[in-house]
């Protein structure tokens, strides 16, 4: 018996694949018990209809309430078919639950489904170490969710144990990965292209997709910021070698253009130093010369390098001892010799 019922489930599983052989087997099992009750207990409540589909039931399960049982021993015998029928229903089902969801996480791992999120930042464009690091300093901001897009030559997702990440492979110039990666809905993009004339197709297809994203992208020759800035107007342009700019331009929007500024010569704002004179400045703290430099100069001190290092935006009762360095921002370079006397 046990042969003939492995060969039938063999030849069940190649006739009816998927989720119709677990229901066909309760079917089966559910009416040839049926009939089966109905010849060994004659007239009893257990085979009425409006009865017998719950004793089938509970007993399927393996629950048994015991409000309907059969009393005869071939009723008995049918109550054990009905057991092992019902276990191997389950069986059945549970092993087309756990196959469904592990291709379910098996397509997501490899990139091939739609995502349904909604303000997020999609990072277009896949290089070992980098992408790794540039999206590490993006999921720093708490709830911060990254599409990763990669194209057909990364099989799978390339950081599985990041929760929020989520990963989309195919054509990164294609409508479908644009849909899959759900930009239409994204907050920012940022566009990583293994060169500079793929970074520009794929911002056609993501101002294509969305017009109103933020849209971030590195580049080796900045002389195509303005070939990109044909595509979508506010698009913001960093260079290659410093990823760090995309994850800060992505996370604070317009950051890049102020370091641009900071780092143009010839800009509104440029940045410089000046020496403490001996004697010192009549301001004696970080705090006084931020006041004094904004008030007299309309420049901003930055940071302040003594003996002990660099302090970046210090706090404002930090001491500024003679022979030290500040750094500030302002239109033009203050005369040492002014402040000095302003001291």
């Amino acid at each position: 018996m046990p042969f003939l019922l492995h060969r039938l489930l063999r030849f069940a599983r190649t006739r009816l694949p998927g989720w119709r052989l677990p229901l066909a087997v309760a079917l089966l099992v559910f009416l040839s018990s049926w009939g089966l009750m109905a010849l060994a207990e004659p007239g009893a409540d257990i085979v009425a209809p409006a009865n017998y589909w719950w004793y089938f039931v509970v007993t399927a399960a393996t629950v048994g309430y015991g409000d309907l049982f059969p009393e005869t021993l071939a009723g008995h015998a049918v109550g054990a078919y009905v057991i092992v029928g019902g276990i191997v229903t389950l069986t059945l089902l549970f092993t087309e639950l756990a196959t469904a969801l592990q291709n379910a996480r098996g397509k997501r791992l490899r990139g091939v489904v739609g995502l349904d999120v909604r303000d997020h930042v999609v990072v277009l464009g896949y290089t070992p170490g980098r992408t790794e690091r540039i999206v590490a300093e993006l999921t720093v901001e708490p709830g911060t969710h990254v599409v990763l897009c990669a194209h057909d030559d990364v099989p799978g997702n390339p950081m599985p144990e990041q929760r929020a990440v989520s990963f989309v492979r195919g054509d990164l110039t294609h409508a479908d990965v644009m849909h899959r990666a759900c930009v239409e809905h994204a907050r920012t993009a940022v566009i990583d292209g293994r060169d500079d004339n793929e970074t520009l197709a794929i911002a056609v297809a993501v101002d294509h997709a969305n017009p109103a994203v933020h849209m971030v992208a590195a580049v080796r020759d900045l002389a195509r910021r303005d070939t990109l800035r044909y595509v979508n107007p506010g698009v913001q342009v960093v260079q290659w070698h410093m990823p760090f700019l995309l994850s800060e331009e992505a996370a604070d929007p317009g950051l890049t253009q102020v370091y641009n500024e900071l780092m143009t010569a010839g800009g509104h704002g440029n940045t410089y130093s000046v020496r403490v004179p001996r004697g010192g400045l009549a301001h004696r703290t970080f705090g006084d010369c931020q006041t004094a430099f904004g008030r007299e100069h309309g420049a901003t001190v930055l940071a302040l390098r003594t003996d002990d290092g660099l302090l970046v935006s210090p706090s404002w009762d930090t001491p500024v001892p003679e022979g030290a360095t500040l750094y500030y921002v302002a239109s033009r370079r203050l005369d040492p010799a002014r402040l000095a006397q302003r001291s």
